[in-house]
């Protein structure tokens, strides 16, 4: 005996509603706790000290003279900018600059991008930040008086990190803190870069899930995406169908009462 369409509709429409079932789920899931969640705890801003201000009174050097430093000691094709930081209440140029790193000093590779940082005052080269240094810097940072859970020093990170694509190496400085936040402080650029905690861990994890990038995260236009959405179009297109169909179905069936 012959299956009708009616059975084939509903047979795609069962299989289709199972394959995406899961991941329907996970998206409710996700979109749930991204809609209730409070982004400013999420991001730790409110573990977050604001960043002293430097006075405007300080003798500070040109920063032509910071300039005349580096190139005694590297040779600079091009500057891509020049920024005044503080590092632990002092102040200093942050150059960021493209040539040949020289005689060991502080550089962050990002293509051919290397950054030295400068003292403002003095025009002296100063090296990348060190284990004590870091650990003051991200404790200067953080709301609270905490103590150190741990310190961990990255080289490189993987595309899963928390830390990823960041500028390395870095200091992950991890707090005795009910949110387990751990501060990044970059040593070449001597700054502070990331604040993570627990929320931001679930919050990643469920984007993933969301976005269903399981390698960068944020590529919202990868294949499997596309594909659940499209059956997922499909799934309702064939819910619909299925309805459709069914309604006269069961029209035909009274008919056939009404006729006996």
């Amino acid at each position: 005996m012959a299956k009708s369409k009616h059975y084939y509709i509903r047979r795609s429409h069962r299989y289709l509603g199972l394959i995406l079932g899961i991941q329907f789920l996970l998206w409710t899931i996700g979109g749930l706790y991204f809609s209730w969640s409070n982004m400013d705890e999420v991001h730790g801003d409110f573990q977050k000290k604001p960043e002293p201000l430097l006075s405007a009174g300080l003798p500070l050097v040109s920063p032509s003279v910071a300039l005349d430093s580096i190139k005694k000691t590297a040779g600079i094709d091009s500057i891509s900018s020049i920024q005044l930081i503080q590092i632990l209440g002092k102040p200093y140029y942050q150059i960021r600059s493209k040539g040949v790193a020289g005689n060991g000093m502080s550089h962050e590779h990002s293509g051919h991008h290397q950054v030295y940082l400068v003292d403002a005052t003095t025009s002296r080269i100063r090296p990348a930040l060190s284990r004590q240094e870091a650990v003051e810097v991200a404790m200067a940072r953080f709301n609270g008086n905490p103590k150190i859970a741990s310190v961990e020093y990255l080289t490189a990170t993987g595309g899963h990190h928390e830390y990823r694509e960041s500028a390395l190496p870095a200091y992950a400085v991890t707090f005795e803190h009910p949110t387990a936040t751990t501060v990044y402080v970059a040593t070449e650029l001597g700054t502070v870069q990331k604040f993570r905690n627990n929320k931001w861990r679930i919050f990643d994890f469920l984007w993933m899930l969301h976005t269903m990038d399981y390698q960068s995260r944020d590529n919202i236009g990868n294949i499997m995406l596309r594909a659940f959405s499209i059956f997922g179009l499909f799934t309702v297109m064939s819910g619909f169908l299925l309805y459709a169909v069914s309604a006269r179905w069961l029209k035909r069936g009274k008919k056939r009462v009404v006729v006996r």
